[in-house]
């Protein structure tokens, strides 16, 4: 847990302007659909900050910030890589091409994603939807 939660100024200094966009609008996007727990923390060796999206113990994703850089990470389990293929279809070709590409550890399969922009937002949610129903209407 983070002691010093980042100010605003802080995150746009971390991310730049237009990257900060992107973090607030993905905020807002998870917001709108899930009531959930949102926790800061160091983000390890390789990001500065950690958001967690977190309910009952289980996380939904978690977002990570370092110098000019978003990730939103999804890890998905077993019954959720079932679904993923399910979808495919309906996801963009950057979206399932970073699926693809993502090492499966023994708790799952860890997708991370690195926004620039909302484009890919609309698959993002679809994607959490999997894991979780929203639960706001």
């Amino acid at each position: 847990m983070l002691e010093n939660i980042p100010s605003q100024s802080t995150m746009t200094e971390l991310l730049g302007p237009s990257l900060f966009e992107v973090w607030q609008e993905l905020c807002l996007a998870i917001d709108e659909k899930y009531e959930m727990e949102r926790l800061w923390n160091t983000g390890g060796k390789k990001w500065t900050y950690e958001y967690k999206y977190r309910r009952g113990g289980k996380t939904l994703c978690c977002l990570y910030a370092k110098s000019n850089c978003v990730g939103f990470l999804i890890i998905f389990g077993k019954d959720e890589r079932t679904k993923f293929e399910a979808i495919r279809d309906s996801l963009s070709d950057a979206v399932c091409r970073k699926y693809d590409e993502a090492e499966i550890y023994h708790d799952g399969k860890w997708v991370m994603f690195e926004p620039v922009n909302t484009d890919e937002f609309d698959d993002y949610i679809k994607l959490l939807a999997m894991k979780r129903k929203p639960n706001r209407k």
